[in-house]
């Protein structure tokens, strides 16, 4: 466990980011999803396989909004093991490379993931349990990324370095 202390916008009293609360409303989803199949197939032997569906796309949603708040809290996994051994200025070319690097992967999937739904919505497809339209559930993917460059950009401006 690190010793070292959390940086400000972590700590306990710091108000939630809509990241967080949305996230937290996710889980929540998953959750009660989850415990509805888990009774239902209890008390009627009978499964619920089609709120699979839902749950995987909100696990979908689940990754990019916790994605996007550990951006927000300089939180995410990194190896830093080379680059905390460079010198300051080498350190922060290294880290607007890793900006530029995660901002363009998440407006790749942005621009291919809207790609994907806008077919989704013209050849009407629907998905395989529920029957309801799949850009219902691949629409979040480019929303995200969307929010997720725009969340990084802002985090790196308020940086400064």
């Amino acid at each position: 466990m690190s010793t070292e202390p959390l940086p400000p916008a972590v700590e306990a009293d710091a108000p939630l980011t809509v990241e967080q609360i949305l996230n937290g409303i996710a889980m929540g989803l998953i959750v009660l999803i989850t415990f509805g199949n888990v009774l239902a197939r209890y008390f009627t032997s009978q499964s619920f396989a089609a709120t699979e569906e839902f749950s995987i796309a909100l696990l979908i949603v689940v990754s990019f909004l916790g994605s996007s708040a550990a951006f927000a809290f300089d939180r995410h996994i990194r190896v830093g093991f080379f680059v905390d051994r460079m010198p300051p200025r080498w350190r922060r070319a290294a880290e607007w490379l890793s900006f530029a690097v995660t901002a363009s992967l998440f407006a790749f999937i942005a621009f291919y993931a809207a790609r994907l739904t806008f077919d989704q919505y013209r050849f009407e497809e629907t998905s395989p349990a529920l029957g309801v339209p799949q850009w219902w559930y691949t629409v979040w993917m480019p929303v995200l990324s969307v929010a997720l460059v725009l969340r990084l950009i802002a985090t790196r401006l308020r940086r400064r370095t």
